[in-house]
């Protein structure tokens, strides 16, 4: 009777492990897609060169170190999918608590970097100041040719007009450029590039900032 008990407990308890096993191998798995999805947008983000030249124009790089923390964190989490799958299917006590270790350090800089990335790309963000700062100094100068085609790139691909819209010129007692105006009504644009560039900033941040939490609550 008693080898029975001691038989039916040990095919229980191997039937723990093995639901453990796979449980940890699936999660691995979803995390490695998760971090190569974050990689691959974070990656397109640091280097698309159309983008990266009105980061350069705009003088607001801050942008990208949110972007770059996260570029680390994905490496480390397609490392450690890595890990945990080996360590899950060998049943390696040293290599769980590794993989245990290295998550919680991935979690800290997803974390941190979708902190950094959405304070310096949402509405009210430290990145609108920057762009103010970054647009009043291209209308002051724009009597120069190179600062007047960023300028006029800017406001015609975004359809904004001055840092806080047209009296910025007015202000500056800077003429109304025609990229302000809309071709079809001939109206000013009544946003500023302040507004609309942060609005740009925060679509394309929002998903990869969505990405790196998602992967925050699969390591915890």
């Amino acid at each position: 009777m008693v080898p029975k008990i001691q038989n039916s407990n040990a095919a229980l308890l191997e039937r723990r492990i093995e639901c453990i096993k796979y449980t940890l191998f699936c999660f691995s798995a979803i995390m490695w897609i998760l971090g190569s999805g974050t990689f691959g947008l974070s990656l397109w983000l640091r280097i698309e060169p159309g983008f990266q030249e009105w980061v350069e124009f705009l003088q607001i790089n801050e942008f990208y170190i949110g972007v770059n923390i996260l570029i680390f964190a994905a490496v480390l989490v397609i490392a450690i999918s890595f890990v945990g799958c080996a360590s899950s299917l060998m049943e390696s006590q040293p290599a769980l608590f590794v993989n245990i270790g290295l998550q919680g350090l991935s979690f800290v800089f997803a974390l941190a970097g979708s902190a950094v990335l959405l304070d310096y790309s949402t509405y009210d963000s430290q990145i609108q100041p920057l762009i103010r700062k970054s647009m009043t100094n291209l209308i002051i100068n724009s009597q120069h040719t190179r600062v007047s085609v960023v300028l006029r790139m800017v406001q015609e691909n975004i359809g904004c007009c001055g840092a806080d819209g047209p009296m910025d010129y007015l202000t500056l007692l800077k003429p109304l450029p025609t990229e302000c105006r809309d071709t079809v009504t001939g109206n000013a644009f009544f946003h500023g590039c302040v507004e609309e560039l942060t609005w740009f900033l925060e679509a394309r941040s929002g998903w990869l900032a969505g990405l790196a939490l998602g992967l925050c609550m699969i390591h915890v």
